[in-house]
């Protein structure tokens, strides 16, 4: 019999895959109840609702992320530094497109932001505070910098087409070479 974190984990689990293919509106509990194999109420019980279980979503593939792509280990200079890193997010978001689709739903249905309550925003601060203690520069530098690198390393991702019609290729080939601009560009960059 599985216990409750077998259960809770299996409903974050095809909610991940419901939310991200169809948004907070478009997803559908009795969907997700038969996907994990697990009883609907199940999913009022662990989250309270469906928003609920959409900011359970989000916050557990956040916590994926944090986990896959930490910094880059050693002395870096801190071009090579945010180059190393800007890879390693792109190269997560490859591999795990449903985190950017989650955020742009989350993005496009802004009721379902509550940015108070967002456990989200401790880690992010986290994240700024261990940027610049590294890169040796206050804070509120380094939070537009880490902004900067996670969207040069995700917006190939978000939007190909776009990159496909600016660079006149396919999308594949488009994306490369934006990403292939961005490694150049963070890795020549100093900081103070």
């Amino acid at each position: 019999m599985a216990g409750p974190e077998n259960t809770k984990r299996a409903l974050l689990e095809a909610g991940r895959e419901e939310f991200a293919k169809h948004g907070l509106a478009g997803a559908r509990t009795d969907r997700i109840a038969a996907n994990s194999g697990v009883n609907k109420q199940r999913i009022y019980a662990y989250f309270g609702s469906k928003q609920g279980m959409f900011h359970a979503v989000l916050s557990d593939a956040l916590d994926s992320l944090l986990g896959i792509v930490p910094y880059p280990k050693g002395d870096l200079p801190p071009g090579e530094f945010l180059s190393a890193y800007l890879q390693a997010v792109n190269a997560y978001h490859a591999k795990h497109p449903d985190l950017l689709r989650l955020l742009q739903w989350e993005a496009l249905e802004p009721d379902t932001v509550e940015p108070e309550s967002d456990s989200r925003s401790v880690y992010y601060q986290d994240k700024v505070t261990s940027l610049a203690q590294r890169l040796n520069i206050e804070t509120k530098e380094a939070a537009p910098i880490l902004f900067g690198i996670i969207g040069l390393a995700a917006w190939p991702h978000i939007v190909p087409q776009l990159a496909a019609l600016i660079m006149d290729d396919s999308p594949k080939r488009a994306q490369k070479q934006a990403l292939q601009w961005a490694i150049n560009s963070v890795a020549s960059l100093t900081v103070r």
